[in-house]
């Protein structure tokens, strides 16, 4: 008995014994061919993953937009006719950074139905397709306010001499502290999608 193996399809020969009237020996192919569900099982776990990280960068990309849009802090030793405040919304790049980010979650949230689609039809290649475009978009996105952001993070802890920018973080600790966790949030965020563009990739390169 012989097997050949091309394509998901498996040919056996089978050869019968030679008959007691001397006629010779007979060969019959049986020919079996892989089900849809094995081909495509790779690609449904893959799509599962996908679904899983989406659920993930919402996670990151909400608690970035949240953290961001509600720093505000005041110090406690100030006059009826002077405070020492700081709020994201003085400086635009902290706007842009909330408005990027909250752009970033609604989207994850609606392309969820679309990973699930492609979890229950692993061969949906305009789903994958789609989502393929708008990740791509929103990695430079979700990048651009992140790095952004944490340039000025960087000068409020450092400052610059040169600049005569003074670091305010020795006096506004807490508006600090918040605004850098919303920034490595949101580089998570631009982590996840570049990782679910890869998923994605890679199962269209091999569709």
């Amino acid at each position: 008995m012989d097997s050949t193996k091309s394509s998901g399809e498996t040919a056996i020969n089978i050869t019968e014994s030679k008959s007691s009237e001397g006629k010779a020996p007979a060969t019959h192919t049986a020919t079996t061919k892989a089900t849809p569900y094995q081909q495509g099982g790779w690609k449904r776990g893959i799509s599962i993953f996908d679904f899983i990280l989406r659920i993930c960068a919402i996670v990151a990309a909400l608690v970035a937009t949240t953290t961001m849009g509600t720093t505000d802090e005041t110090l406690p030793f100030f006059t009826q006719f002077f405070q020492f405040q700081a709020s994201y919304d003085d400086l635009p790049t902290f706007m842009f950074f909330v408005v990027a980010n909250a752009i970033a979650s609604g989207y994850l949230v609606l392309s969820l139905p679309f990973s699930i689609v492609c979890i229950v039809r692993p061969h949906a290649a305009g789903a994958k397709l789609l989502l393929l475009i708008f990740d791509t978009v929103l990695v430079a996105f979700t990048t651009a306010a992140a790095a952004s952001a944490a340039a000025i993070v960087y000068l409020a802890h450092n400052g610059n001499a040169n600049t005569n920018w003074f670091a305010i973080c020795q006096q506004f600790t807490d508006f600090c502290q918040r605004v850098s966790s919303a920034v490595v949030a949101s580089f998570i965020a631009a982590v996840i999608f570049i990782f679910l563009v890869m998923l994605s990739a890679i199962a269209l390169r091999r569709h």
